[in-house]
């Protein structure tokens, strides 16, 4: 099968399809990766070939702020999510979508895997099925479809059957439709428009799931609300497996098998441009904690980027290997990144949760909901509110039996094998359907 993986060229939002596409090599398929110049290596290490986006959207969105100095001067929130969508995702739309077109024209494609905020995908989804290829997204995030409660995505609801609350949820709904994704539709079905297609006929969130041929939420269904009419399309596909990488052990590896108590914290690849947002306060948290051995990865940043002291219990490292070093942690203390957090759980290893920006506040919601952890719903914590947050969950041992509950759930979705049926399935449900799509002109 040959199969393009067009992704957004973000690093959190093109390792679920590396990892996919991986798979799709050793399995014999003819994989060609589609994003951002500044990521040939990554698609050619994974065993693709690869062809770069043309000017202007041929650039890494890996540093939003670098990308965007404008968010700098935006307060965290809905103005910036806005700001985001705006120019991250709806603008590069047409021309992703000429850019994928012409790519398609010159190598024929049985299946197109995307994330699912790669939005030059959709004109595709709107138009003849008998015109395209077979198309499957992957979420990196949780999911936004609409919900049983009514309640509207990103201010991180939790799920309630309360009359009260309901009411709340559906006027708290109301304003969010009107000032947010209202706008934000309508900036969509324009940019679709220009392109020819469209309007979409629902809301996007849930359009992004029920349009494709397949949609990939890499999680399992313990970690998501339930929901009464799920799409057909929709499928949870546990952990991807992380990339194989040749990363030695840190020099400090020694003292983790000694420590009494192991903590994690990370900011991830995306939003880690302050890591005084979450790594220094936990620090300042933990630094007189004789019985904890705080580990640190900046996700690629210079370990002097962070600010303040560093304690005598800190051990730093720009990235470390997860599959070394999840089974040894006590607790992982993230800005709520969907990647590390499922990647914790899967290990069974419980999370605190601070962050508010873009998808956080929704990921630390599941993780309070489900009981795995607890969400601090702030951008930046207190010291004093991370320390308390950190000892109830390392002393209640409910939240370890909750996170190691939820990793049965992973290891029970036999992950790698799971997502090749379904987009084997996929592309033959697709032909079916439709034919062998013909070149795109």
């Amino acid at each position: 099968m040959r199969v393009v993986l067009a992704g957004t060229p973000m690093i959190g939002h093109l390792n679920p399809l590396l990892s996919i596409g991986r798979l799709l090599v050793a399995n014999g398929h003819d994989v060609l990766g589609h994003s951002a110049g500044a990521h040939r290596e990554r698609f050619e290490a994974a065993g693709m070939r690869f062809e770069p986006f043309p000017p202007p959207i041929d650039r890494d969105l890996s540093d939003l702020h670098q990308a965007f100095p404008e968010l700098d001067a935006l307060p965290a929130g809905p103005d910036k999510l806005g700001f985001l969508f705006r120019n991250a995702f709806i603008g590069p739309l047409a021309a992703q979508h000429a850019s994928l077109a012409s790519l398609l024209a010159r190598h024929p494609a049985d299946l197109v895997l995307s994330d699912n905020l790669f939005l030059g995908v959709l004109p595709f989804l709107l138009g003849p099925r008998a015109e395209r290829p077979a198309i499957a997204f992957c979420g990196v995030t949780p999911l936004f479809t609409s919900r049983d409660d009514g309640a509207p995505n990103g201010p991180g609801l939790p799920p309630t059957a309360d009359e009260d609350t309901l009411l709340d949820y559906e006027l708290i709904k109301a304003f969010a439709d009107e000032d947010f994704f209202g706008p934000i539709q309508g900036e969509l079905d324009r940019a679709l428009e220009a392109a020819g297609r469209g309007p979409l006929a629902m809301p996007m969130n849930d359009a992004g799931v029920a349009l494709p041929d397949l949609y990939l939420q890499p999680t399992v269904a313990a970690f998501e609300y339930p929901r009464r009419d799920s799409p057909a399309t929709l499928h949870f596909i546990g952990a991807l497996p992380l990339p194989a990488i040749d990363m030695p052990l840190p020099g400090w590896a020694d003292d983790v098998a000694k420590a009494n108590r192991v903590v994690l914290v990370t900011q991830g690849t995306l939003a880690n441009h302050d890591l005084g947002e979450v790594v220094a306060p936990t620090l300042a948290a933990l630094a007189d904690r004789d019985d904890v051995l705080v580990l640190v990865t900046t996700g690629g940043r210079p370990l002097d980027a962070i600010p303040g002291p560093i304690p005598g219990n800190a051990r730093l490292a720009r990235f470390l290997p997860y599959d070394w070093l999840m089974p040894r942690l006590d607790l992982v203390v993230t800005n709520g990144g969907y990647g590390t957090v499922n990647y914790a759980l899967s290990q069974g290893v419980p999370v605190v949760v601070a962050g508010v920006n873009e998808d956080k506040a929704e990921v630390g919601a599941r993780v309070a909901w489900s009981g795995v952890g607890l969400a601090l719903q702030a951008e930046s914590p207190e010291p004093e509110a991370l320390r308390h947050a950190i000892d109830r969950v390392l002393d209640d041992k409910g939240y370890r039996l909750a996170a190691r509950a939820m990793a049965t759930r992973f290891s029970e979705a036999d992950s790698g094998r799971r997502v090749l049926r379904l987009i084997e399935a996929a592309h033959a449900e697709h032909v079916a359907a439709a034919g062998p799509s013909p070149p795109l002109a």
